[in-house]
């Protein structure tokens, strides 16, 4: 395996993404009821934008540097950002904060006393940073195990409520066929939990087949959401990005809403930029 998030940290994928999981793990706190939070692919957890991976690259710029400034924002749109940022912390001149979260100290930001995580990394580099960094915080396990492989073991979870992130490094060829049959194994186990798919967008055929695929499998209540934050059509970088989401909670459709269409304008990088939010399946 030789991704190293790194280097991607805080881009336009990374805000999209963790914005719209911020929303799905604030509205798990409205009740009192315990939850659990599954993240199959979990990384190391925060990544350093000063280091020489982000800087190489400088991709955050494009993403969370983007966001220093929301004066001119609506308040409908800071409103529904909050949690995100809130988690972020202070974003400097550049729009760099202090250290960027991953999904994993997002995720960590929402439990209560009486919920759990179970974060899982396969590369042993970055599972050494994903456990150093949540070794004293009891309601976190990390698992150094392919998330593809544990997931099926860990649905149901005894708190019957919570939310799975399966978001891949897509190194394999086959990662998103993988996905597909990890998600739908688990879905058969427990068919009421949140998930949260991830993926890149750049074969349009490979996404046609996987929306395809969830929408003749009989999983019910899928909203597809995507963003591109466009660009020349020659370039080889990526340009768009999206969640499969199984289970929305019964607000967040609108939200997402509101936060694509703010974020594809804000975060643009070229012509055709845009968002598009469909059902995949109802009820």
């Amino acid at each position: 395996m030789n991704y190293r998030h790194g280097f991607h940290a805080g881009n336009f994928a990374d805000v999209f993404k963790h914005a719209l999981l911020a929303r799905l793990l604030l509205y798990l706190t409205r009740k009192d009821t315990p939850f659990r939070v599954i993240d199959t692919h979990a990384g190391e957890g925060a990544y350093d934008l000063s280091a020489d991976e982000a800087e190489r690259t400088g991709e955050w710029r494009g993403g969370i540097g983007r966001l220093a400034d929301l004066s001119g924002a609506d308040a409908r749109s800071r409103d529904l950002l909050a949690p995100y940022l809130d988690v972020v912390g202070p974003l400097g001149a550049e729009g760099r904060p202090a250290l960027y979260p991953g999904s994993p100290l997002i995720a960590t930001r929402f439990l209560r006393a009486q919920d759990r995580a179970v974060f899982c990394e396969l590369r042993p580099d970055a599972f050494e940073a994903l456990q150093t960094r949540f070794a004293r915080d009891k309601r976190v396990k990390t698992i150094h195990l392919d998330g593809y492989v544990g997931l099926f073991a860990f649905v149901p979870p005894k708190e019957r409520r919570g939310l799975v992130l399966i978001d891949p490094p897509f190194e394999q060829r086959d990662e998103t066929e993988r996905m597909l049959k990890t998600f739908l194994e688990a879905h058969r186990k427990w068919p009421t939990g949140i998930y949260a798919l991830w993926r890149p967008i750049k074969d349009a055929a490979e996404q046609r087949w996987l929306i395809g695929a969830l929408r003749s499998s009989g999983v019910k209540k899928i909203l597809r959401l995507d963003l591109c934050v466009g660009g020349a059509a020659e370039d080889t970088k990526l340009r768009s990005t999206g969640l499969i989401v199984v289970n929305p909670p019964f607000t967040f459709e609108e939200e997402a809403r509101a936060i694509s269409a703010f974020l594809a304008e804000r975060l643009a990088q070229g012509p055709g930029a845009g968002c598009e939010i469909e059902w995949v399946s109802s009820e």
